[in-house]
C-alpha cells in the first residue's frame, strides 16, 4: 500500500525566522488521524534563518535525529556535546530520562533540516548523543544506511527496529528499496522529482509505504531519504 502526502496540504508554521512543513501533528499544527505512521512520531522539515535557531530546552524518551540538508546547524546539550554540521551530516540524540539541548544557525546562509522523531522501544534510557559526518558520495545513486537499530550495522543506532537509508540518484536513474511482509517505511523526498510506482513526488512530498517494494525512477535528479521499520 502506497500513500503519497502532498507537502501542499501538510501542517505548516512561518514564525518569521523559522518556516516549517509538518510531516505529523507537531506544536499548533494537530490533527488526531495524523499523529505517527508506527514508531514514527516526528518529520519537521524546517528552514532557520542565519542567527536564529531554538534555544535550550528539555527532551525525554525520544529518539531524535537531525538530517542537514543546508547550511549549517549547530547543537549543544547538558551533556556538554556542542557540534556543529553540515549538507548531508547527521546529528543523533537519544533523550532517555531527560536531556536540555539547543540547535541554531550560527552560519550566513538558511538552514534546512529535517527533524525526525522516533519513539524508543521502552522508556528510561541513559541519554546519548551522537554524530556521524557521512561523506556525500556514500549516497551517490546508492542506499547509505545512516542509522539502525542496535541490532544493525549503521553507525548511528537508536533503541527502535528502524533504518534511515538516504540517496541521491541522478536524473533518469532506477533504484528499488524493498518494503517486505510485516515492514513499513516513510518516504521523503527531500529534493528533486521522483515517479515512484507511478505516484510523482516533488520536493518535500512524502510517502508512506507498507508491505510494498517501490522503483523509484528520478525525473530529476532527486535527493531522498526513508525511515523503515517495525509495522505497527
Amino acid at each position: 500500500m502506497l500513500r503519497k502526502i502532498d507537502n501542499t496540504k501538510m501542517g505548516s508554521s512561518d514564525l518569521g525566522w523559522l518556516k516549517s512543513k509538518f510531516h505529523f501533528s507537531f506544536a499548533e499544527y494537530y490533527n488526531p488521524s495524523n499523529l505517527n505512521f508506527g514508531a514514527l512520531r516526528v518529520i519537521n522539515d524546517d528552514l532557520v534563518e542565519p542567527g536564529k535557531g531554538f534555544d535550550t530546552h528539555p527532551h525525554r524518551d525520544m529518539e531524535i535525529i537531525s538530517y542537514v540538508i543546508e547550511g549549517e546547524l549547530t547543537h549543544g546539550d547538558s551533556m556538554g556535546n556542542k557540534r556543529t554540521l553540515s549538507r548531508g551530516h547527521v546529528q543523533y540524540m537519544s533523550a532517555g530520562t531527560g536531556v536540555f539541548h539547543s540547535e541554531h544557525n550560527l552560519g550566513e546562509e538558511t538552514l534546512r533540516f529535517l527533524q525526525i522523531w522516533i519513539i524508543p522501544d521502552k522508556k528510561g534510557y541513559e541519554p546519548n548523543y551522537g554524530d556521524y559526518e557521512f561523506n556525500w558520495n556514500d549516497r551517490k545513486n546508492k542506499w547509505l544506511n545512516i542509522v539502525s537499530s542496535k541490532e544493525g550495522n549503521a553507525p548511528i543506532k537508536v533503541n527502535q527496529d528502524t533504518n534511515i537509508f538516504v540517496i541521491e540518484l541522478d536524473k533518469n536513474k532506477e533504484i528499488e528499496f524493498k518494503v517486505g511482509e510485516g515492514r513499513q517505511a516513510y518516504l521523503v523526498q527531500i529534493e528533486g522529482i521522483s515517479d515512484i510506482n507511478n505516484i510523482i513526488l516533488n520536493m518535500r512530498d512524502g510517502l508512506e509505504i507498507i508491505e510494498e517494494d517501490i522503483i523509484i525512477k528520478a525525473i530529476e535528479t532527486s535527493h531522498i531519504l526513508v525511515i523503515e521499520m517495525n509495522k505497527q
